[in-house]
């Protein structure tokens, strides 16, 4: 509906500037209301204007990306707001940094995710320089059966406490989070592995993961890594500067994520 109110809008300015445009009652008119011939005349009129100046096109698309990109980011705006308590403060995930730092940032990731592996020693720098950052963590297992397997090994080191080093270990794991792998990384994080992987097979695990698959959905999250802060959805692996800035301007607003 908004992409055609655009495109109608664009017309009527094209004819507007041509000094072609109908008087106001009739552009209340739908445009079944034209004649076959007033139709076409149109048509010309535009077409016209497109080989005289084919820029009027191209503005004409910029224009309407901009509406649609602004339709979403409101739209994404909404849904986070709505989402507000689980996103910020579920008590089931994981948080590093401080726990009651004045900003939250909600970090949704995939540990195959080759951004998410590039965005890790960046998060982890502005948690070394801010001591006032919380993050949330939200594992989404989105790239196949392994990366099920990593979110469920690390949820079930959660309850050992080890969710934090687990979690840093494979991200810099470079082989898949085969079960050998994930094994020989618990181990060597402090795990105790026969726990971990009785606690990995409870169905509640794979229940908090599918919550989190709807949650990204409801938040219109299309990949990873996705962060969540100041009340904006934030796409893609950003550099240190980008996270400061981030930061800054939800502290500056007082909002805490």
């Amino acid at each position: 509906m908004r992409t055609r109110f655009k495109a109608t809008r664009l017309a009527l300015g094209a004819a507007l500037l041509l000094g072609t445009a109908p008087p106001l009652a009739a552009q209340a008119l739908s445009p079944q209301a034209l004649s076959p011939q007033q139709r076409e005349e149109v048509v010309g009129i535009l077409r016209e204007a497109l080989r005289k100046d084919p820029s009027i096109l191209r503005d004409a698309l910029v224009a309407l990306q901009q509406a649609e990109q602004d339709d979403r980011s409101a739209g994404q705006r909404a849904a986070i707001a709505a989402h507000e308590e689980k996103l910020l403060r579920d008590p089931a995930d994981p948080v590093k940094g401080n726990p009651r730092g004045n900003v939250t940032i909600v970090e949704f990731f995939d540990v195959r995710c080759g951004y998410c592996k590039a965005l890790h020693p960046t998060m982890e720098a502005l948690l070394r320089e801010d001591p006032q950052v919380r993050v949330v963590m939200k594992d989404l297992p989105i790239l196949g059966p392994n990366s099920v397997l990593a979110s469920r090994a690390l949820l079930a080191a959660q309850r050992q406490g080890k969710y934090a080093a687990l979690q840093d270990a494979l991200m810099r794991l470079r082989g898949e989070p085969t079960e050998a792998a994930l094994q020989a990384e618990a181990q060597r994080a402090g795990l105790d592995w026969p726990r971990l992987q009785r606690d990995m097979q409870d169905p509640a695990l794979k229940a908090r993961l599918q919550d989190h698959v709807a949650l990204a959905q409801a938040l219109g999250i299309e990949g990873t890594p996705a962060l969540i802060v100041g009340g904006k959805l934030v796409p893609g692996a950003v550099d240190l500067a980008t996270l400061r800035q981030l930061v800054a301007g939800a502290r500056q607003a007082g909002k805490p994520g």
